[in-house]
This record gives structure tokens, sequence and C-alpha cells, in this order.
């Protein structure tokens, strides 16, 4: 189908229509009712209905067309975006995989002009189109010419890379983590594009290098690919990793390395330290205090697991639990908090004494068993303001009945 036909007033209207109903549904209801093509406007639905959170502003744009659901998971969100974007500024930018245009996009707006690169057609196709519509200066028809501020290059970013002679001030790529039969990758080297293999060329094109690699990539392992690498930021959103960002930037060459945990939505601070920190930190273990701590899952990806305990002076329960405990409660901590009311013993008898309608959060750390385990075993289900913690601590395996701390 084509672009222009998706953005006919009837197409536009039936998405609009019927943006909260259940697309399958839909495409039994509408089956030979309608002129245009119902599966195009039935997917153009459930790609709004995902899109709703994760790009409130783009899926409150009723002009905008969105791509086959892949693109749609892959791409970053708002908040994100937002993050990569801040501070970022320059005259020009590039766009090495631009895919639904998202990054790209809220990159782009700290510069004077921005090159965004595509190799699928149908991705190029819409994003081109999206793009030229979030652009002031192009009117309200994106098909009439393009933008000033935007250049769309249909094909691979590197080979473009190779062949201009523009110097950027930020080079930005996503490498695709998926290969052959769609497996994941964790390797640098074996996304696409290849940007160790190209690292010098991107060197030699700009003055900044921003990389977006899968939140499953060791932190290690990207320092062993690309040893130059500055700083690396993990970006989590309400405590699930979301992405790592690479940074390099000419002229700021150190041996003295940095990692930023960064976690949207809370206003928890963020946890920078140099690796080195890690390696000369050294925990202190104790049984459990007043409160039990849990550091924020981009802490615990950074591998920060004695440096944490150290930097606030909580004692680490076991070497593997990753829970710390203090009877101080400083403040600004990037941690969910437990207040510990008392030791339980794991006993049918008890639980159901202390939790008689079978509701209790459950969390298990270093634990004789997982938590859904733990629930299937006395009957439990997530649920209330109280919490189970089981875990491993000097005297061994124990649970402990909590109160989040909000």
């Amino acid at each position: 189908m084509e672009l222009s036909e998706m953005n006919s007033a009837e197409f536009r209207q039936f998405v609009q229509d019927h943006l909260s109903e259940d697309p399958a549904l839909l495409l039994f209801k509408y089956q030979g009712k309608v002129s245009f093509d119902l599966r195009a406007a039935v997917q153009q639905i459930s790609a709004r209905q995902k899109a709703a959170k994760k790009l409130p502003s783009w899926a409150a744009n009723p002009g905008l067309i969105f791509p086959a659901s892949i693109s749609l998971e892959q791409s970053s969100s708002e908040e994100t975006a937002l993050l990569k974007a801040n501070g970022s500024s320059g005259k020009l930018m590039i766009d090495l995989t631009g895919g639904f245009g998202v990054d790209f996009y809220f990159l782009s707006l700290g510069f004077e002009k921005g090159i965004y690169c595509e190799r699928q057609p149908e991705l190029f196709q819409i994003s081109k189109y999206n793009l030229g519509l979030l652009e002031p200066s192009m009117g309200s028809n994106p098909l009439e010419g393009l933008s000033k501020k935007f250049e769309f290059v249909e094909g691979d970013g590197l080979e473009f890379l190779a062949k201009t002679d523009l110097h950027f001030d930020l080079i930005y790529a996503d490498p695709a983590r998926r290969g052959t039969g769609n497996q994941k990758l964790y390797k640098l080297q074996d996304c696409e594009p290849d940007v160790v293999s190209a690292w010098e060329l991107m060197k030699s094109k700009s003055e900044k290098i921003l990389l977006k690699v899968s939140p499953m990539l060791d932190i290690t392992q990207a320092w062993t690919e690309l040893p130059e690498v500055q700083k690396i930021t993990i970006v989590s959103v309400k405590n699930e990793v979301k992405e790592l960002l690479l940074h390099w930037e000419k002229g700021h060459d150190s041996p003295e390395k940095q990692i930023e945990v960064m976690d949207l939505g809370n206003d928890l601070p963020k946890f920078s330290f140099n690796p080195k920190e890690e390696v000369f930190s050294n925990s202190e273990f104790g049984e459990v205090e007043k409160y039990l701590f849990e550091p924020l899952s981009g802490i615990l990806k950074a591998g920060a697991f004695s440096l944490f305990g150290a930097r606030f002076g909580f004692k680490k329960l076991e070497k593997n639990s990753h829970l710390y405990t203090g009877n101080q409660l400083p403040g600004g901590i990037p941690a969910r908090i437990f207040e510990v009311i008392r030791e339980i013993s794991p006993k049918k008898q008890e639980i159901k004494a202390l939790f008689p309608t079978g509701k209790v959060n459950v969390i298990c750390r270093n634990y004789s068993s997982g938590a859904e385990d733990f629930k299937k075993k006395f009957g439990l289900k997530d649920g209330g303001e109280d919490y189970l913690i089981g875990t491993k601590t000097p005297g061994g395996f124990k649970v402990f009945w909590c109160e989040r701390i909000q």
C-alpha cells in the first residue's frame, strides 16, 4: 500500500475511531465493508495501542504512520531518546541506523542538521514521511519535498560515511542485535553494522560517537572490543535495564573509565564510578539490621557489588546475595528500601497466620528456591503492602517480613 493511501481521510478516520478496540475483532467485523486496506488499518491501530506508553506524543499524532511490530519493539522510547538527546548539540549529526527515527528525531533537535540513514526500503519510506511531518518547515504535506533540517540516505550508513567528505559533531548508531534466524547477539562485532571494524572510520569523521547497544551486552566485553570508549551509561526505566550507551569524545582520551547508572521514572540520583573503585572496594558482611537495601538493577548490571555497600556504609548479607543492610536510612539511595519487621520461619502454619488472604509480595535473592516456587509452595500471590524476602546471610537461608519504604 502507498503511504499516501494510508494517509487518506477515510483510512485515518477509521484508525482514530477504533483505537480502543480489539484489532482481531475489527478484522472480522469490517472484512469486505471498507474501501481501503483493512489489514493495514488494523495494523496501524495495533501499533498505536502498543506505542501509547512507549511513544505517547507520536501515538497521539494522527498523521504518523507506524511500521511492523519488530521495528516498533526495537525503537527507543521517548523517555530514553530524550535522555540521549540531553546535552547533545552542534551543527551536524548522523544516525547510521535510523530505524523508526525516534532517536534520530530527538537527537537532531539539538543540531542544525541531521542525516538519517536506513537500509530497509519500507522502513525508510515510513520514517522519511513521519520525520517530514514532524519537521515544522515542511508544512502540512511531507510528500511535497524535503526539509532543510533533515537529509535522508536510503542505504548502508557506513558506506555513506566512508564516501562522504562531511565531518560530524555526532555519529549515532544502534547496531541490530539479531542475526540470521533472529537469534540475539551479545558481541558488538556480531551485530549489524559492525561498529568495531568501522571504529577508526567513525573516529576520523566525528567529534563524538554514541552507540546504543543491547542491555544484555557484558560491560567488560564492550570495553574489550572498543577499549577507547570512555564512558558507559546503563539506562533503566522503573528498575528494568533497557539499554547501554557507549560514549566516545575526541580529545578526552584517558585511562580512567566511567560507568554511570541512570534509572528513569523516579527521582533517585545516578550512580557513577570508575571500575577501579569496585576492584579496590571490600565488602563488610553481617546479619540483617533494621533496613534492607536492594540496589537498582543497573547497579547490579554494572557489577558494583562491593562498592555499593562501601560507598553508603552498608553491610552485605552474603557474597552472592547482593542485598545490603544497615540501621540508618540516609537519603538519596539508588535502591529499593525495605524496613524489616522481623525474621519468620518458612512454615505454612506461620505464613498462613501472618497472611490469611495469601497476598504478600515475594522476593528471593540467593535463596534456596526462586520466588515463584516459594509462592507456589505456600499458596501465595503478589499483592498488598507487605514483602517476604528470602535470602542467604552469614547464618544461612532466612526469610524476612518487611515493609517497602517508598
